[in-house]
């Protein structure tokens, strides 16, 4: 992979993560714009370097992958939490694993899947927020 080529690999996730956080950021809430550009940009990095390496012996992509996945699912875990009976922090946790799925996305230069992508998240996050808060005001 060339510079040209990682750089518009890295500039995409940084996009895609950048909009995803706009969107937790107006909302208030934790793991807003840096952390979701940094999911995006530290898993883009992870996958461009295995795919440097993909055509030698004993390398397997999927196996990054997955790390990455894993490693992303205990940052998210750290930002559940448990008061009494009430579980918060859900919906940031499973925002985090996509931005990580985004920056993967990124770096595998899908960048039309990753445009797909970052849409859904922040339709989900937005539009479902909103009508989450309604049926909850209703309750």
């Amino acid at each position: 992979m060339d510079l040209s080529q990682f750089t518009i690999r890295l500039v995409c996730a940084f996009a895609a993560g950048a909009f995803i956080g706009i969107e937790r950021e107006y909302k208030n809430k934790h793991a807003g714009l840096k952390t979701n550009i940094l999911v995006t940009l530290g898993s883009a990095v992870f996958v461009m370097i295995s795919l440097e390496y993909a055509d030698q012996a004993y390398t397997d992509i999927t196996r990054v992958l997955s790390q990455v996945a894993i490693g992303v699912g205990f940052l998210g875990a750290g930002a559940i939490m448990k008061r009494d009976s009430k579980i918060s922090g859900l919906t940031t946790a499973a925002t985090i694993w996509c931005s990580a799925g985004a920056g993967c996305l990124a770096a595998a230069g899908m960048l039309w899947e990753l445009l797909i992508l970052t849409a859904f998240v922040i339709i989900i996050n937005y539009v479902f927020g909103k009508i989450d808060d309604k049926i909850k005001r209703n309750d």
